[in-house]
């Protein structure tokens, strides 16, 4: 086993300075309430949210609640310019080419289903899309809908026993008739780290687009659309500290250009009769009604504290833990790994040997140790591993040394109960 530890700093360069998590907390209002100390290992599910992306929400509700973009006084006009300035700020964390490419959705599961409505259907019976054994079910059920609706073939690359994705078996999976690949940038159930460039390369190799489900990624990944290459990203504000209801699509200009509306009325339209409709310039063109303002301001705030932080930081922080968690949890008896890629983010799966996964979450759940347990809306890769579910932790920039010490014990007093 030779777990990842995550973004190393390179040779040549001073490494970061290290968190300070303890400090970090302050910052947390959660972990501030009276009570028994919180032990939270579920950040993968959604991540806790800092003070500042509180009060940038509050502050949105007291000063600048008006609608945006077509109010003519002050208030709306404020309230437009710091949604605006939240799609800036996005644009720049992901290097997308411009911030018509950036469009706000209510999170992953809405900005995907916007390519398979958009991009998908105008795609006919017969053509493929690709995906591979490590998806959530957000990056599988649109593909199946749009497989009722259209006729469309859906292929899957299977993962090794190590649960990677190998780029052989990816490419010999890729056809004349592949349209699209989607693909997961980080495993949310092994925390898996596949290697996005190259597979965004080889499908544009094979004349198709790409989509990549960096919901997992952003909180921990430096995430560069133009680098990549990649034609089409989506993520969720409340796994990068920010606000639920809010998500991004990116997608490359000349591709959303050519994509119909999937939601219509509001901002969406430039022009409306009874005959007919003429369409919004992107991105107002995929942002039917009125958009999660608030929601988006506060995602903006996530994203300066996130680039205040560092991710290189924040990566090295979390590949500590990692390392450290399944060091230890491989040492505990009756402790099985689940999953042993290569190159691992902020997740450690495991199982406990006759002990159901629900029935360990709950008891750890009791004694405050917030972990997840279930199939993490990856059934079909947990059909594969064999498995009804797992017992997840994941770390962020607020865990500690000692939350894995709470881990192991809260473990121990499981199996005492339940063994």
């Amino acid at each position: 086993m030779e777990p990842s530890t995550g973004i190393l700093p390179p040779m040549n360069k001073p490494a970061p300075q290290p968190l300070d998590p303890v400090a970090i907390r302050r910052e947390f209002a959660c972990y501030r309430q009276a009570g028994a100390p919180l032990v939270y290992l579920d950040s993968a599910s959604s991540s806790l949210k800092p003070d500042c992306v509180i009060d940038a929400v509050a502050n949105h509700y007291r000063q600048t609640p008006a609608n945006i973009h077509r109010g003519l006084y002050p208030m709306s006009e404020a309230a437009t310019a710091a949604y605006e300035n939240a799609r800036e700020q996005v644009r720049r964390f992901i290097n997308a080419a411009a911030r018509e490419e950036v469009i706000f959705t209510s999170g992953t599961t809405d900005a995907i289903n916007l390519v398979a409505h958009g991009f998908g259907n105008a795609l006919q019976a017969g053509d493929e899309i690709l995906i591979t054994g490590l998806e959530h079910h957000a990056n599988i059920v649109p593909w199946q809908l749009l497989r009722e609706r259209r006729g469309i073939v859906l292929k899957v690359v299977p993962i090794t026993p190590a649960g990677e994705v190998d780029p052989t078996d990816f490419r010999a999976a890729l056809g004349p008739r592949t349209r699209l690949a989607a693909f997961t940038a980080v495993s949310n159930a092994l925390g898996t780290e596949t290697p996005v460039a190259e597979l965004v390369a080889l499908a544009r190799a094979a004349g198709a687009a790409t989509l990549v489900d960096a919901a997992q990624a952003m909180a921990c990944c430096p995430v560069d659309v133009q680098a990549w290459g990649c034609d089409f990203l989506a993520f969720s504000g409340h796994k990068l500290f920010g606000p639920n209801g809010v998500g991004v699509l990116y997608g490359r200009r000349e591709r959303l250009e050519a994509m119909n509306p999937f939601k219509g009325g509001g901002d969406m339209i430039r022009a409306v009769t009874y005959e007919r409709t003429t369409y919004n310039d992107l991105p107002y063109k995929f942002e039917a009604g009125t958009p999660p303002i608030a929601a988006a301001v506060g995602l903006g705030a996530a994203i300066q504290w996130v680039e205040e932080l560092g991710l290189p930081r924040i990566a090295t922080h979390e590949a500590a833990l990692v390392a450290a968690a399944i060091e230890q949890l491989a040492a505990l008896p009756g402790v099985e790994l689940v999953g042993r890629p290569r190159r691992r983010r902020s997740i450690v799966s495991f199982q406990l040997a006759g002990i159901h996964p629900h029935d360990a979450g709950t008891i750890l759940g009791t004694n405050g140790i917030a972990v997840r347990a279930g199939h993490h809306c990856a059934q079909p890769l947990m059909d594969y591993l064999g498995l009804p579910a797992t017992i997840r932790a994941s770390f962020s920039v607020y865990n500690t040394p000692e939350d894995i010490t709470a881990l192991l014990a809260g473990i121990r007093r499981t199996q005492e109960i339940l063994g």
